[in-house]
């Protein structure tokens, strides 16, 4: 009997070091788009090493797959490179589910091509143009004599969202054009191809592709912010509801100080 009770008293011990450490150990899920990405990536990293007991997941896979993540119950934070829509708050509310957005950095939506393309500046209206098929050769924008590469976005992303709004007027892009899964892909793509076009957030430009400016203006932090570059954006993290808890802790690490300096070294613009 005395060794029984000895084995149950040890047992016992186990299992509330055991349950003591579930107890403390706490998830954090974070899921959407491929542009809020390295943010939503460095601020976990960062986060994770000042609360040990907290676990923070972050994947991409979109805009949209983020906020129908959320909608859905399968993530606590859903990113995204543009405004919710209507018709996603509207299946929130039938769910019963309230997306709280925070905007967490400014963003520049940047035209780039091959570096040694000697174009350096197009119009809204040449952008559109392009991405409808109008402009067909580089030759009719003032660079060499080569058919043109558009490569977009696909449609879950909220890049290419923000692209149709800003640049096609909500013009449908030439089924002709390429189409990657993400800022990375297109990099690549672009990089890879001496007569391709595409567009990127600007925390993704690197010297493998050159940027445009657009209507004589650069994309930089200053335009950004004035308003005078036209392809700007925030960008955003959504939670259900006001946000409690590590999903609160973490919102308040982002937009803090340190978390903005997070931002600004990922190449996006702190939005305080």
């Amino acid at each position: 009997m005395k060794k029984f009770m000895a084995s149950l008293a040890v047992l016992s011990m186990i299992l509330l070091g055991l349950l003591g450490g579930v107890a403390f150990a706490e998830d954090l899920v974070i899921n959407g788009s491929t542009t809020v990405l390295p943010i939503g990536q460095a601020a976990a990293e960062k986060f994770m090493e000042a609360n040990p007991g907290v676990n923070v997941s972050v994947s991409g896979g979109g805009s949209g797959n983020g906020i129908k993540a959320l909608i859905d119950g399968t993530t606590d934070v859903a990113m995204s490179s543009r405004f919710i829509k209507e018709k996603e708050v509207a299946m929130a509310v039938e769910k019963g589910r309230y997306p709280v957005p925070f905007a967490v950095a400014v963003d520049a939506l940047l035209p780039v091509v091959h570096p040694s393309n000697p174009v350096k500046d197009l119009t809204i209206e040449q952008l559109r143009d392009i991405y409808l098929g109008k402009i067909k050769n580089w030759k009719e924008v003032g660079g060499p004599d080569k058919a043109i590469v558009a490569v977009t976005r696909d449609t879950s992303s909220g890049t290419f969202e923000v692209w149709e709004e800003k640049v096609m007027d909500k013009k449908r892009i030439s089924p002709r054009a390429l189409v990657v899964a993400s800022n990375g892909a297109m990099v690549q793509t672009v990089a890879g191809n001496p007569a391709a076009i595409g567009y990127i957030g600007i925390g993704y430009l690197n010297d493998s592709v050159k940027t445009l400016t657009v209507g004589g203006i650069e994309g930089t932090a200053k335009t950004a912010l004035d308003g005078s570059y036209l392809i700007s954006r925030y960008l955003f993290m959504f939670t259900q509801g006001w946000p409690t808890g590590v999903t609160l802790k973490f919102i308040n690490f982002v937009l803090s100080d340190e978390g903005q300096e997070i931002v600004a070294s990922t190449g996006f613009i702190p939005v305080r």
